[in-house]
């Protein structure tokens, strides 16, 4: 005789498919309202065109206001684009790959900006770190995220540090900066969706980064204390056996 399946097996099934019919509704919803604002936004440029000649005190006011309806097109356009990425964060691409790698190019890319602000940047990864199953796109997305969070969050004279190392279960990268760190509250917040202390910010940066790494199998947590500055761990699991040639079996 078949055994009876138990309530709580039914209840998260059919949490997990709620889950995935709201998330497909909020994904079509959000690409029907990028319909609309282009066209508001194309119609603001053409406007923003026909008064570049301004020369009237009422014409310059109309300007102005045009010119504030672009700029929330714009954070429109920016919101929604961001939580199309967290909507459509589902199936990774997995293959074998390099962390110490996606973890260089995301700091050759931000280490021109963070000297220009005078912040240092200093790597110690582990050579002899090994792969890991990965979505090198998304991931190298998840990692450009937290440095460039770690880059606004520090000034001048201030350091980031990137560290790889090996775990019982895998691997880890430890992101350290010694900025403002965090008020608490503030940290218990920050990988929800939409919480921004950012003026123009989505709020959906974080979450998406710990969405990606999610969807790798990993975790992310954080460190934080006011005038001492941010931890950011990402743990990874290693793939169960890896043939020569990097694949998993």
């Amino acid at each position: 005789m078949d055994q009876p399946v138990h309530d709580d097996e039914n209840c998260g099934q059919g949490f997990f498919e709620q889950y995935l019919e709201i998330s497909q509704l909020a994904g079509s919803l959000a690409h029907e309202i990028k319909n609309p604002l282009s066209v508001i936004r194309m119609n603001m440029d053409l406007l923003t065109e026909d008064l570049s000649d301004a020369e009237s005190p009422r014409e310059h006011r109309l300007l102005n206001k045009v010119q504030v309806v672009q700029s929330q097109c714009q954070r429109l356009q920016t919101l929604l684009d961001d939580f199309l990425k967290l909507v459509h964060v589902r199936k990774m691409d997995l293959k074998a790959g390099s962390l110490n790698e996606q973890v260089e190019r995301v700091l050759d890319f931000i280490t021109p900006k963070a000297t220009e602000a005078g912040i240092g940047v200093n790597r110690y990864l582990d050579p002899d770190l090994p792969s890991i199953l990965m979505d090198a796109a998304r991931l190298y997305a998840a990692l450009l995220n937290l440095v460039l969070n770690a880059v606004e969050a520090t000034g001048a004279g201030s350091t980031i540090e990137a560290r790889t190392r090996l775990t019982p279960a895998g691997v880890a990268l430890d992101l350290i900066d010694n900025g403002c760190g965090m008020e608490q509250p503030m940290a218990i917040h920050m990988f929800e969706p939409f919480y921004t202390t950012k003026e123009h910010g989505s709020g959906l940066g974080l979450p998406i980064a710990r969405r990606i790494i999610e969807a790798h199998g990993g975790r992310i947590a954080v460190q934080t204390e006011v005038g001492r500055g941010t931890q950011f761990t990402l743990e990874f699991p290693m793939p169960a056996r890896l043939t020569g040639r990097g694949d998993p079996e």
